[in-house]
């Protein structure tokens, strides 16, 4: 299957550039994770970690979606705030840019980009969303990972009304075969891309190979591989000792699978570990924090298309079309169909044990 023939009816263009432009962002991010040093990364206001390579990557995948769809708002993680005060830092992100492209029809062969369209680009990401039209949001996830040299992922979706209509993840340190337990944050392949479009299914290939692979995910894991769960690396983002609760109540036996990002949807998309939890710190004592939509946008969709279910921690839909956070929901639990309603009903009673009920 080539690249341009693939197994969708809707939204090919769409689908297309959102491919191709996840695809150069992971060339690029990965590039830098290979040579990353200290002076690559930022902490931001929100004390939270950036690099050159969510900078750069941001920025020529809204180069790439505003040269096709010049009308389409976009949603992006970051903004130049940081970088304008920053000369060093950003030459090297107007650098890796220019190099990040390659020639795609109607641009030149050896195109650049000035300081000026590469700040702008990223800016273009302050879109507001809402529940009327259509806009794409980006992310590049996992930057602690990211800088760990583990798992990140390069996520896009396209929302349409409020609602995920497409979605591509590229994962380029995730490998073919299912993560191990123990093993599961290690870089352990060459990289997979999956991409979902809503109504028709969701696939996997590898980043080096234009060959899709239909995904399915199992209503309840298999005997040969049982229950485990799905979780954020860091007990910051999201409540592990409640989850650990969660996990006794469903009976499971085996360690979590932890890891940063959207590859925690993408492994679970194609059948590993069972139930993705994420529940709000604050049921851990921790403070209050409204989920990012890009941080879910493509992961849902890759979930509904693969045969499971992608609900708030309450079993709500998540709705994408308030804003640029889910404010109207709280936490997260993926799973297929007949383990979701379980998973559900153990998070219900292991709130009510700590005694914090919800808003």
């Amino acid at each position: 299957m080539s690249f341009f023939n693939l197994p969708f009816t809707k939204l090919q263009k769409e689908t297309e550039v959102a491919i191709l432009s996840v695809l150069r962002a992971c060339y690029l991010t990965k590039n830098v994770q290979d040579t990353l040093v200290n002076q690559d990364t930022l902490i931001k206001k929100d004390k939270s970690p950036v690099t050159v390579a969510d900078l750069s990557a941001q920025s020529l995948i809204s180069l790439h979606l505003l040269s096709h769809f010049p009308q389409d708002p976009i949603i992006g993680e970051e903004d130049t705030s940081e970088l304008r005060v920053n000369d060093g830092l950003r030459e090297k992100v107007v650098k890796l840019v220019s190099e990040g492209f390659e020639r795609e029809e109607g641009w030149g062969k050896d195109k650049t980009f000035t300081e000026d369209e590469v700040l702008k680009a990223i800016d273009a990401g302050s879109a507001e969303g809402g529940n009327k039209g259509r806009f794409w949001t980006i992310v590049i996830d996992g930057t602690s990972g990211f800088i760990r040299h583990q798992q990140y992922a390069v996520c896009l979706a396209l929302i349409v009304d409020g609602q995920v209509e497409m979605g591509v993840i590229g994962c380029p340190n995730l490998g073919p075969e299912p993560a191990k337990i123990g093993e599961e944050i290690i870089p352990n392949g060459k990289g997979v891309l999956m991409v979902a479009v809503r109504g028709e299914g969701s696939y996997s290939r590898p980043l080096t190979s234009p060959t899709y692979t239909k995904l399915s995910l199992p209503p309840t894991p298999p005997a040969s591989n049982p229950l485990t769960f799905l979780e954020s690396v860091e007990s910051g983002h999201s409540a592990h000792s409640i989850q650990a609760r969660i996990g006794e109540l469903l009976e499971v036996k085996r360690p979590s699978l932890r890891m940063d990002s959207q590859a925690k949807y993408a492994c679970l998309g194609r059948g590993e570990g069972g139930v993705y939890l994420r529940i709000p710190t604050k049921y851990a004592g921790g403070k209050e924090y409204a989920e990012k939509i890009w941080d879910h946008a493509s992961g849902s969709l890759l979930i509904h298309e693969s045969g499971g279910i992608c609900t708030d921690m309450h079993g709500q839909p998540l709705n994408f079309g308030v804003g640029r956070t889910l404010k109207n929901n709280e936490g997260i639990v993926a799973a297929g169909k007949e383990i979701h309603g379980k998973a559900v009903e153990a998070v219900k009673k292991a709130v009510e044990e700590v005694g914090v009920k919800k808003d």
